[in-house]
C-alpha cells in the first residue's frame, strides 16, 4: 500500500472527527484528544493536531492545551440563525425551481421523492445518522436546483450545521422525525405544483417544527 502523506493523514483526521461531531457521536460538551483520535485512525498526533485546528477555526472544537478538545455545544442562537438562513435560501431557490422546464422539474421531483423514501427507510432501521445525511441532501438538492452558485456554496455550511442539529434532535425525540418526513413530502408536492406560496408556508411550518424540537 502507498504511504500516507502528512496532508492526506490530516484530511483523513479532519473528515473523521468532523463526521463524529456532525452525526452526534461526539456530542456537544464532550471532550476528545489527539491521542484518542490518532489511535482510532492509526496515525501520528501531528495530523490530528492540524485537523483539530481546522475544526476550531470552523467553530466546532475548542482546544485546551494538555487537556484535549471540547466539542462546542449547539447554542440556542445558532439554531435560530441557521433556521432563518435556511428559510431565506430555500424559498429563494424555490422561486427559480418552479420556473424550470417540465422535464427538469420532473427529474428533480423524482429525485426528491426517492430521498424521502430513503429517509423513511432510515427511520425504520433506527439510523438517525443516515437520516440526518439524507435530510441535509434533500434540502441541498433544492438549493442547487435554484442555480445560484453562491447560495449553493453557502448552503453547504448550513447543511453541515443542520445535519448536526437533526442528529442531536432525533437522539432526544425520535418521534418528531416522522413529522419532518411528512413535511418533506409536502414541500415536494408544492414544487411539483409550481406553487411558491404554498412552499413558503410549508417551509415556515417545517422550520417551526424543527425549532420546537431543538
Amino acid at each position: 500500500m502507498p504511504r500516507t502523506t502528512s496532508g492526506s493523514a490530516t484530511e483523513q483526521a479532519y473528515r473523521h472527527v468532523k463526521r463524529l461531531v456532525l452525526d452526534g457521536s461526539l456530542p456537544g460538551g464532550s471532550m476528545t484528544s489527539e491521542g484518542e483520535i490518532a489511535d482510532q485512525l492509526g496515525v501520528s498526533r501531528t495530523p490530528v493536531r492540524e485537523a483539530f485546528l481546522r475544526l476550531e477555526a470552523e467553530g466546532l472544537l475548542r482546544l485546551y492545551p494538555k487537556r484535549g478538545a471540547l466539542v462546542v455545544p449547539i447554542a440556542p442562537g445558532e439554531v435560530d440563525d441557521v433556521l432563518d438562513a435556511r428559510l431565506l435560501v430555500e424559498t429563494h431557490a424555490a422561486q427559480a425551481v418552479v420556473r424550470l422546464p417540465d422535464a427538469e422539474l420532473a427529474t428533480l421531483v423524482a429525485l426528491l421523492r426517492d430521498l424521502v423514501t430513503a429517509q423513511e427507510a432510515a427511520l425504520a432501521d433506527d439510523d438517525p445518522a443516515e437520516y440526518a445525511i439524507l435530510d441535509a441532501r434533500f434540502h441541498q438538492e433544492i438549493v442547487a436546483a435554484g442555480g445560484n452558485d453562491l447560495l449553493t456554496t453557502f448552503s453547504v455550511s448550513l447543511r453541515e450545521r443542520q445535519q448536526r442539529m437533526i442528529a442531536h434532535s432525533m437522539r432526544w425525540d425520535p418521534g418528531r422525525s416522522a413529522a419532518f418526513v411528512a413535511g418533506h413530502r409536502a414541500l415536494v408536492d408544492a414544487l411539483e405544483a409550481r406553487d411558491t406560496r404554498t412552499y413558503r408556508r410549508r417551509m415556515h411550518r417545517h422550520l417551526d417544527d424543527a425549532r420546537a424540537g431543538l
